[in-house]
């Protein structure tokens, strides 16, 4: 799981540039080891300036400033929680294969209510046509460093029988929206845009892996100062760049 952190890491300082620029993007104010009730990891806290990123819907009534969200992450791995405005996300990376049965612990009655929603990376039929990239495919990826790839429709089934690592990341997802009138429709593209996320994101951390596989935890921290530097200077130059908003 240590070597999937350093890949999250690298993937997440990556997709960061990836989606910063003409005016919008992602800013870093703090990002610093923290400790707090024996619990220990890296805290950050981020403003996300989104105005293109969200339906035309909600462009037309946020008032101005209103589409600018902080985020504030305390990653205490396997463990990590981020909140915002209006969504929550909690995340547990256990060694299993996603056959644990509600593994946030949440009461019965909280479970009976939570929608599940598998993710499979190396499914095609999950990436929207306007995400697609062949480069970002695990279905066509091969490693050259590790060997890894390219995954077939049942790489589940073979990875499970073999000895090569695996894991599965379980993210909850809480979402508050508190806008009279918009409140279920925001709520509802809100969890659709998660889920494209978390699959897009996961497709390009798996096609990336030959330019993480080999960094240390150390060369991570020293690549994020960098990214703070590059994202300050990004958002303020050239066009908006990344996902888009995609259909209500």
């Amino acid at each position: 799981m240590v070597l999937y952190q350093v890949g999250q890491l690298y993937s997440v300082a990556e997709a960061s540039k990836n989606n910063t620029g003409g005016g919008e993007g992602i800013e870093v104010l703090r990002n610093e080891p923290y400790e707090k009730d024996g619990e220990k990891g890296q805290y950050t806290h981020k403003i996300y300036h989104i105005h293109s990123k969200v339906p035309s819907f909600i462009q037309m009534f946020a008032p101005e400033g209103a589409l600018v969200f902080h985020e504030k992450a305390w990653n205490a791995y396997p463990y990590c929680r981020t909140k915002d405005f209006f969504i929550k996300i909690e995340t547990w990376h256990k060694p299993d294969m996603g056959t644990t049965d509600n593994p946030h612990g949440l009461p019965p009655e909280e479970w009976e209510e939570t929608e599940v929603v598998p993710i499979d990376i190396a499914d095609r039929s999950q990436v929207d046509d306007m995400d697609y990239k062949p480069d970002e495919d695990p279905a066509l990826f091969h490693s050259e460093k590790t060997g890894r790839g390219p995954l077939g429709p049942g790489w589940k089934k073979e990875l499970h029988n073999s000895n090569c690592p695996y894991m599965t990341a379980y993210k909850l997802v809480t979402v508050h929206f508190r806008w009279w009138g918009l409140q279920g429709r925001v709520e509802s593209y809100i969890h659709k845009q998660e889920k494209r996320l978390f699959t897009n994101f996961h497709r390009q951390l798996f096609c990336w892996l030959d330019r993480w596989v080999d960094l240390t935890m150390d060369d991570i921290r020293r690549m994020e100062e960098e990214t703070q530097r590059e994202l300050d200077q990004m958002r303020n130059e050239g066009s908006v760049r990344g996902m888009q908003a995609g259909e209500d």
